[in-house]
């Protein structure tokens, strides 16, 4: 699927007449707790030439596609990426720092990525996790409770907790934030994570009582701590320079 993906966007570029910076995968594959079912969900920063942000008119920023063979492709131009950085957008940030990267321009993506840990906005991360958990909580335990939902659940609840205790841009990788977890939560999500390979995402399997009362548990926690963080503003000076300096 790799070598469609990257054809894909080579075909893409050649379409656009744009020069993609970086394309990542988002979503479950990310994560690592992908279905059999699961999309490959594409994530792309891309430019112009320079001559198109000289237009007097705003021209589209975004570019999508979804294919027969389960791509589900989206875009945005390197202003709007950087604009939506400068307020620690949180989607964005998941893709910076997904550990699957179809290509890139390595130093690109390296002084980006310190751009990103540089001007981290604790409240902005943490309040866009925190809100999207509700949701989510809600069906814990309930019939509409899928083991999607569930991952989801758990997944914002600790890049939340992440955020409350640590002020820095949470990890993509579920496991990489094991840390906050005990040793037994641990297990049982890995199992849990090796079950749901096996199984499409809208499956309804008997999850322990244990992680779900640990979901709720978190979410109190972040509840209690997030008067402790900090609002923080962009260094705009800093998005700008590296904006002119990469189109």
């Amino acid at each position: 699927m790799e070598k469609r993906i990257l054809e894909y966007l080579a075909n893409l570029e050649r379409e656009k007449d744009i020069e993609i910076l970086f394309a990542v995968e988002s979503g479950s594959r990310a994560w690592d707790f992908a279905s059999p079912d699961s999309d490959y969900d594409i994530r792309f920063v891309y430019k112009h030439k320079r001559e198109w942000y000289l237009n007097l008119w705003e021209q589209k920023d975004t570019i999508q596609f979804m294919t027969d063979d389960d791509l589900d492709g989206s875009g945005w131009d390197i202003r709007k990426a950087l604009q939506l950085l400068s307020k620690s957008n949180a989607s964005f940030l998941g893709w910076l720092f997904s550990p699957v990267v179809y290509r890139a321009d390595e130093v690109f993506l390296k002084e980006i990525k310190e751009l990103a840990n540089l001007n981290f906005n604790p409240v902005s991360g943490f309040y866009h996790y925190h809100s999207m958990n509700k949701g989510f909580e809600e069906k814990l335990g309930t019939s509409e409770m899928t083991i999607k939902s569930f991952f989801y659940a758990i997944r914002t609840a600790l890049c939340a907790n992440w955020i409350v205790k640590n002020k820095t841009i949470p990890p993509v990788l579920l496991r990489e934030m094991y840390s906050l977890l005990e040793e037994n939560h641990q297990k049982k999500l890995d199992d849990l994570i090796l079950l749901k390979s096996k199984n499409i995402e809208k499956s309804i399997l008997n999850i322990d009582n244990d992680l779900i009362n640990l979901v709720r548990k978190i979410v109190e926690e972040n509840n209690d701590m997030k008067n402790s963080l900090l609002n923080t503003k962009p260094k705009k000076e800093e998005f700008n320079r590296f904006f002119i300096k990469n189109v």
